[in-house]
Formats: C-alpha cells, sequence, structure tokens
C-alpha cells in the first residue's frame, strides 16, 4: 500500500521527491522501484476489472446506488462478492450512494409543554382490549409531496385501531385518528394511550383516555 501511494503521488502534477516519500513512509527506495517492476497481481487485475463494472452500473442505475444495491447487481452478473470489497472498490473508485438525511420532524412541543406520567411504566402489554391504545406518527414523501400517517394500535392484539392521513402534523390529525379508534372500538372504562405527541388528557365523546408519556 505504501508503493502504491507513492506510485500515485509521482503521476500528480506537484509530485513529492521519491526519496523524500520513501524515507517519509520508512520503505527503501530500491524496494519501491522493485515493487514498480512487478507484473500486477491476479488480484489486483480481478479488482481494476470490478471496478470499471462497478463504474458501469453506477451510471447505468439510477439514483445514486450505494454498497448493497452494487453488491446485489454484480451478484446478478454472477460476481459474488464481499460488502467489505466492494465498499473499498467503490471508495477507490470515489463512488458513494445517496443517503438521504431524516430532516422531517414529528413531534413538535407547544409553548408550554407538561410532561405527562408513564402510566404503562414501559410495559407494552395489555390483559384485555382497549385497555392500553400506543400510537405514533410516521411520514412517507410521495409524488404530491410529504404525507403524515398517525395511528393508534391496541397493545393487547397489536391491531391498527385507528388512522389518519394528512398532508400536515397538526393537532386534527391525531385527533381523526383516535376519533377512527374510538367509533371502531367503542370503549366503555378508561383507556390508557402511550404516545409521544399526546396532551396530557382528553375527554372523548366516549369517555376519559388518559395519555401517558413518550412512546419507546
Amino acid at each position: 500500500m505504501k508503493f502504491a501511494a507513492i506510485a500515485d503521488w509521482v503521476e500528480t502534477s506537484e509530485p513529492f521527491p521519491v526519496d523524500f516519500m520513501c524515507r517519509e513512509l520508512e520503505v527503501s527506495r530500491s524496494g519501491y522501484y522493485a515493487w514498480l517492476g512487478r507484473p500486477q497481481s491476479e488480484r489486483a487485475t480481478a479488482d481494476d476489472e470490478l471496478t470499471g463494472l462497478i463504474r458501469f452500473l453506477f451510471d447505468a442505475l439510477r439514483g445514486n446506488p450505494g454498497v448493497r444495491r452494487i453488491r446485489a447487481e454484480l451478484a446478478s452478473l454472477g460476481h459474488r462478492l464481499s460488502h467489505k470489497r466492494v465498499h473499498r472498490l467503490m471508495h477507490a473508485a470515489g463512488l458513494q450512494g445517496r443517503h438521504p438525511k431524516a430532516w422531517k420532524r414529528t413531534t413538535v412541543h407547544g409553548d408550554k409543554p407538561v410532561p405527562a406520567p408513564d402510566l404503562i411504566g414501559r410495559d407494552f402489554t395489555a390483559a384485555a382490549a382497549n385497555e392500553r391504545w400506543c400510537g405514533d406518527i410516521t411520514y412517507v414523501k410521495t409524488w404530491d409531496g410529504w404525507a403524515y400517517m398517525a395511528t393508534v394500535i391496541d397493545l393487547f392484539s397489536r391491531k391498527v385501531v385507528g388512522w389518519a392521513v394528512a398532508d400536515h402534523m397538526r393537532t386534527s390529525l391525531v385527533t381523526d385518528a383516535l376519533t377512527m379508534a374510538l367509533c371502531h372500538r367503542a370503549p366503555v372504562g378508561a383507556v390508557v394511550f402511550h404516545s409521544d405527541y399526546a396532551e396530557p388528557c382528553v375527554k372523548p365523546r366516549n369517555g376519559w383516555i388518559a395519555f401517558a408519556g413518550r412512546a419507546a
């Protein structure tokens, strides 16, 4: 690797002297020139061929494919390589997949947020239906923009009992999901609702729902 680094620097527009680079990298000058005269190993030759194929796939595929997608494409062509080798070859070729950053916030505190107690003690189970519900907000990017979904899940059956979709994250998104859950289930007694978007408590038409603290 040191000899290869020296050779790369020699080919630049402003190279360092070979003697200087050999001294700094603690290798012999004669060893460097002997390395230059050696034929390229089969492994290095294979890497060069694979790099050319990887470049072709990277340009042909849409969306700046990453290591996993390039590796899958290579496997479909009969080249079964390890994840590390594909990563090394892509890195050496200056190819990097696109990594979208999660920048959407789904939890926005009010002006005077009131912390809700954890009424279920992080025990995400229930002995019967309509005793403990759990919910959250997620988002999906569509052709027309971001779509936000609020869900209500019964911790007894793990079934989605209420949901709502909108192009915003206002309070109505959550209340619509809860309204659907209340209409479908019509709980008789109090229901504990564990989430990270709730106010301390509300009193819906069908009875009290006590909101627990932040969901896991």
